[in-house]
């Protein structure tokens, strides 16, 4: 596999600079073979490093495509995470042949979201883009998908573009307490980095972003745990089943266990967050559930997201 600064999901991005770097060193070399003496000699250095200086001044822009400001978290993965989701996604949904080229697909489209987005889209890079392309690759059997906490549904929005871009017709339904911050039972969550407040017209203004789709989507306000919000949002079988509200223990048992009686047959089951060190409840509800009478089955891990799918 491909290193990150070969893949086709940078190469086009970087092509500005290396050019530039190229003429730079081209430049520089002429200078200092047409140049003879002691004196030209001892200027080249200076020479080098003021061209160094100027190369850098003039990468900070790009950078900034990439870099954690304004949303806390670096969006240009080491190639070892890269090289690793691709495997991971390769084995958990048995399509090699398409992993690397979803995986590039994902990348520019998790960049481009957040360009144009309000807020941005919580996690780290490779679980984004691992969740963006497993979804369908593991080919859920409706186009209907329940996302269950969106933060600024940023998610929800590329993931309809992904599934859009297999083909499919999604259906997206949001549950989500859109209570002006990010909220986590036992953690401080604090302002977020991107300074917007979590509310529904944040959420409407990135779902707009991917068309008509987007636009008809459902926003049920409130927890997942709330019998009556789950009551308003379990009139449909799910294809795909999004869990990433609560990240205790309880929170995430409790989602499982609706999730057993509103996915459908085939559906696929995502666990966000699964495997992380930052949230033991999620491995710890997981592993009790399935020491139950389930009817999922575990497909495998990419990038601390877990993948389940029903049986009838």
């Amino acid at each position: 596999m491909r290193s990150l600064l070969t893949s086709k999901a940078v190469r086009s991005a970087l092509r500005p600079v290396a050019e530039l770097i190229d003429r730079r060193i081209e430049r520089q070399v002429r200078r200092m073979i047409g140049n003879n003496g002691a004196g030209a000699a001892a200027a080249a250095p200076s020479d080098a490093a003021q061209e160094l200086k100027k190369l850098r001044n003039r990468q900070r822009p790009l950078e900034l495509f990439f870099d954690g400001t304004g949303r806390g978290a670096s969006r240009l993965p080491s190639a070892p995470h890269l090289n690793r989701t691709i495997a991971e996604l390769a084995e958990v949904t048995g399509n090699e042949e398409r992993a690397e080229g979803t995986v590039a697909q994902a990348f520019r489209l998790l960049i481009a979201m957040e360009a144009l987005g309000v807020g941005r889209i919580a996690g780290g890079t490779m679980n984004i883009v691992g969740k963006l392309s497993a979804v369908p690759l593991l080919d859920p059997p409706n186009d209907e998908i329940l996302e269950i906490g969106t933060l600024y549904g940023m998610f929800g929005a590329s993931l309809i573009r992904m599934m859009e871009k297999a083909g499919r017709d999604p259906r997206l339904t949001i549950v989500d307490p859109l209570a002006g911050t990010q909220l986590q039972p036992g953690a401080t969550m604090g302002d977020d980095a991107s300074g917007t407040p979590v509310r529904e017209a944040a959420v409407r203004t990135n779902l707009s972003l991917v068309g008509p789709a987007g636009a008809a989507a459902r926003i049920q306000q409130g927890f997942s745990e709330d019998p009556e919000v789950r009551a308003l949002v379990s009139d449909r079988s799910y294809g795909v089943v999004v869990v990433d509200g609560d990240h205790s223990a309880a929170g995430v048992a409790a989602d499982l266990e609706w999730a057993e009686t509103i996915v459908a047959p085939g559906g696929i089951v995502v666990l966000d967050d699964f495997g992380h060190p930052k949230w033991p409840g999620i491995k710890e509800a997981f592993e009790k559930h399935m020491a139950t009478d389930t009817r999922f089955t575990f497909l495998g891990q990419v990038a601390h997201s877990g993948y389940l799918r029903a049986g009838a």
